[in-house]
């Protein structure tokens, strides 16, 4: 990509400019642990949401959501459901309260929270701080190696350095500057740093939507998008198929893409996408950089209030910036993805765009904007990460009696430890791919199930969790390994998506956690006790909640279980109208357009009335 030195100032600027914030903040945050892990618990819960919405807006999720609208066009609306991404609504809606009230620094604290210190809930602890630390190294990893692809894509200049004994490809160049200036701001803002610079990052993020939502809009008509897509690309709704064709088009080859997916029954996707999202966002957040924006807010109220805004303030804007760069992609772009053969890379339409369609000066700002991307979540993960080797491993096992000064000396070295390892992990990247994938299948597939159980079932013990966690794994890692031989097993066409085998997955997790849980005493009823006086969660809570009323009478049971569910349904129509509208203003369907600004308007009196008003 040819830049002019503007655009490249620009650039400069922006790298300069978070650095020296920073330094700036760098006083504040080492007051003690608390101050640099969780700012001292002093932010404004907007600027946490804004910070939060950053660290979500990642350019790799950017890239591949143009690419899902550019090939299933509204439908794709539906595709993130496999997250899923209204997991947010959950939070908002009650699960950011619960996890407030704990008063707690990171997961694993949490864990202990709602265990307590037995032999159970230590197996517990520990399992969840190796879940969070070896999660975050795989990701950091992929960062690097994301993060030098995009800078080479950008940047006009060759970094390629060769020592004699090993050679640095220009990519590997260009990742360690920008991942060397992501950590030293980091380290010496900690959180104070981390969401001061993502808000910025989010302001930029902002006027780059704006700016290239209005080139789109001004270059393209919604004439010229329906001349070259198949008719059904403009209809979100769906039946059991996705009968989308693209034969008749200037790009038959999308069929292959769609087949190679396997979301051609989309209808079945659909059940299986919801009935894994139900569980997967009761489960609550995972410990990263989410939850710690829930644990650094003042109050409950306030913690919900940020995870209701991160929704707000992100997906039109980022839903404008994708529907732009994929109709400019799929009205001009021929040539281009002609010119790919059979091995269309529809990934490449982002940077294609921005190289044909983004004038000078403006370029600039999108490229700040979207590095902004990468480092704001690289950043997130490297401030979330250390808390649980210094507060988790070492001060609860180590040196209890250890002072505030070296702790946060050790949280900077345990981040540059972290940093380093997933650097070297994302120098062999090329050969990485069957551990991401145990990371992402295997950790996060035994999830949900005991994260669900720890909300809702007073019998649920530390042995339940550790065993639901630890089955869910096994039976996770058995997928990845034997996917054609489980297929056949269990009835299941081969080559369809893993999600298809998440009732599997959850089955085994729950038996894991039933047996952990009632082959092994209750011995933390104590604990669990100030658990759900403190927490006050709806479920099945029968004898926890008998014996707290006796013991404190004027306790009040939560009995919001009805209207919570209301708000998650509402909640959902929302978020979904925030992703729609833009898409519909894009193409110019007006009719759309408007029935979905009425829903967002009903919704947002709604949860209003329902939600905000009872915080």
């Amino acid at each position: 990509m040819q830049l002019h030195w503007l655009d490249i100032g620009i650039i400069f600027l922006y790298l300069m400019g978070t650095l020296a914030l920073g330094f700036y903040l760098s006083k504040r945050a080492t007051k003690d642990l608390n101050a640099y892990f969780l700012a001292g618990n002093s932010m404004k819960w907007y600027m946490l949401g804004l910070s939060n919405a950053s660290g979500m807006w990642d350019i790799s999720g950017t890239m591949w959501t143009v690419m899902i609208l550019f090939v299933y066009g509204l439908k794709s609306a539906w595709i993130p459901w496999l997250w899923p991404v209204w997991n947010q609504v959950f939070v908002f809606v009650f699960l950011a309260i619960w996890m407030r009230r704990s008063n707690t620094m990171t997961g694993a604290q949490w864990i202990s929270f709602r265990f307590g210190e037995g032999p159970g809930a230590k197996l517990s602890h520990i399992i969840i701080v190796i879940f969070a630390v070896v999660s975050v190294v795989g990701f950091m990893a992929y960062f690097f190696e994301g993060i030098g692809k995009f800078c080479t894509a950008i940047l006009p200049y060759d970094l390629t350095l060769d020592a004699g004994l090993f050679t640095l490809r220009s990519e590997q160049v260009y990742a360690l500057i920008v991942i060397g200036i992501t950590t030293i701001y980091t380290l010496k803002g900690g959180m104070y740093s981390v969401v001061a610079t993502e808000v910025l990052q989010f302001v930029i993020m902002t006027i780059s939507c704006l700016i290239v939502g209005y080139i789109a809009y001004n270059s393209v008509t919604g004439e010229q998008v329906a001349a070259v897509v198949p008719k059904d690309w403009g209809n979100l709704w769906f039946g059991m198929n996705l009968d989308l064709d693209w034969k008749a088009t200037p790009y038959p080859g999308v069929n292959d893409k769609i087949a190679s997916d396997g979301f051609g029954l989309f209808g079945a996707l659909f059940g299986m996408m919801l009935l894994k999202g139900v569980f997967a966002s009761l489960a609550g957040p995972v410990p990263s950089y989410d939850m710690q924006r829930i644990l650094s807010t003042r109050t409950p109220a306030d913690a919900a209030k940020m995870s209701a805004s991160t929704i707000a303030v992100m997906y039109m804007p980022r839903y404008l910036m994708v529907a732009a760069f994929a109709v400019l992609g799929l009205v001009y772009l021929q040539p281009e993805i002609a010119a790919m053969g059979k091995d269309i890379d529809f990934e490449k339409v982002l940077p294609l765009a921005i190289n044909k369609f983004i004038p000078v000066g403006l370029k600039g700002i999108l490229l700040a904007g979207l590095l902004a991307a990468f480092m704001g979540t690289f950043a997130a993960f490297i401030n979330a990460a250390p808390a649980y080797i210094v507060k988790d491993i070492y001060q609860k096992y180590i040196n209890p009696e250890a002072n505030d000064r070296k702790l946060i000396r050790l949280s900077i070295f345990s981040s540059l430890v972290l940093v380093v390892v997933g650097v070297l992990f994302g120098f062999n990247a090329s050969s990485l791919n069957t551990l991401t994938l145990w990371i992402t299948s295997a950790l996060y597939g035994g999830y949900a199930c005991p994260n669900v159980l720890k909300w809702i079932w007073w019998r649920f013990n530390g042995y339940g969790y550790f065993g639901g966690m630890l089955a869910g794994l096994i039976a996770s890692t058995a997928l990845l390994f034997f996917k054609p031989e489980l297929a056949g097993m269990f009835g299941i066409a081969a080559g369809i998506p893993d999600i298809f085998f998440f009732p599997v997955v959850f089955v085994f997790s729950l038996i894991g956690s039933i047996l952990g849980s009632l082959l092994t005493p209750m011995d933390n009823m104590e604990e669990v006790k100030q658990f759900y006086r403190q927490t006050n969660p709806w479920g099945f809570w029968g004898p926890v909640k008998a014996a707290v009323l006796r013991e404190t009478p004027e306790f009040s049971p939560n009995r919001d279980f009805k209207r919570d569910m209301f708000n998650i349904v509402t909640g959902m129509a929302w978020q979904m109208a925030q992703v729609v509208i833009p898409i519909y203003f894009m193409i110019r369907d007006h009719q759309q357009l408007a029935i979905w600004s009425v829903v967002l308007f009903i919704t947002t009196w709604l949860l209003k009335k329902y939600w905000w008003d009872k915080l």
